[in-house]
């Protein structure tokens, strides 16, 4: 998953714990690569030794969540894009299908995984409108014992992957006991208290705005911060061009937020203001 973000923490996602929150507990922190991006975890009041047991958790929390969606490697997504369909699909896979459907449901199919052949097809210069002839997520079949896809349509996760992964990390870290810690799987997840600031940037880090987690998460989308075939990497299912530089949402979940965001980048606002409805929890932060 290579989507880029600009979104970045008011000091750095690895910061001393001073400069994210005031308060004198010492923090222990991780950095890594995974779903294409730099990723990092930092825990705040943690022992050391306690700490270094949880980042192991953490990445193979990460490594198998990249073995159900990478769109790189072998996983249960390429086998569903090969296939076109997967029988008794994970809990994880089946979950990050429904939250899509309901987020393409709800922006009114501006949010659609199914525009991976349009993205191929663009970037190895092949048939664009007969692979925009393949993009319609109503025709994905979804049960607990298989996940069908229409004949020749293939998924991307990438507008909602790396959202599901701070929230997977999120809850292995309440599950293990961390009042505070800052997750950063590309998206942002925050728990605990006091709140922690982060600053949200566009292209070429131009400042836009700062605001504050507290178990919240947030997510930023900037079209032209990728270009595909010269064009912003954001694809609208049915053509249309993205309307904004930079949007930023929070939302109590790192994966919705992920993919409003997404969405919303080719959404005039009635139409962010109607999805937002459906949605009570989640909020724009930036629309530039």
């Amino acid at each position: 998953m290579n989507r880029r973000r600009f979104l970045c923490l008011t000091a750095a996602v690895l910061a001393p714990a001073s400069a994210l929150m005031p308060s004198p507990a010492p923090a222990a922190t991780w950095a890594g690569r995974g779903l294409g991006a730099a990723l990092g975890v930092t825990l705040h009041g943690a022992d050391p030794g306690r700490a270094a047991l949880t980042f192991a958790r953490v990445e193979r929390e990460i490594d198998r969540i990249e073995t159900l969606f990478s769109l790189y490697r072998d996983s249960a997504l390429t086998r569903l894009n090969r296939d076109g369909r997967l029988a008794w699909p994970s809990n994880d896979m089946l979950g990050i299908l429904d939250l899509a459907a309901r987020v393409h449901r709800a922006t009114g199919g501006a949010f659609d995984p199914s525009v991976q052949p349009l993205w191929q097809a663009m970037a190895t210069g092949g048939d664009r409108e007969a692979a925009r002839a393949l993009i319609g997520l109503d025709r994905l079949r979804l049960t607990p014992q298989e996940i069908a896809l229409g004949r020749g349509q293939a998924l991307t996760l990438n507008g909602i992957a790396q959202g599901w992964t701070a929230d997977r990390i999120a809850a292995l870290l309440r599950a293990e006991g961390y009042g505070a810690a800052l997750i950063d799987m590309g998206e942002l997840a925050a728990i605990g208290a006091p709140p922690q600031q982060v600053a949200i940037a566009g292209p070429q880090g131009r400042w836009l705005a700062d605001t504050q987690l507290a178990d919240r998460a947030l997510a930023t989308s900037s079209p032209g911060g990728t270009l595909l075939a010269g064009q912003p990497h954001i694809l609208g299912p049915s053509g249309q061009p993205p309307l904004w530089q930079t949007v930023a949402v929070s939302a109590p979940s790192a994966a919705l937020a992920d993919a409003l965001s997404t969405a919303f980048c080719l959404m005039p606002r009635p139409a962010i203001a109607r999805a937002l409805a459906a949605f009570p929890g989640a909020r724009i932060e930036v629309m530039a």
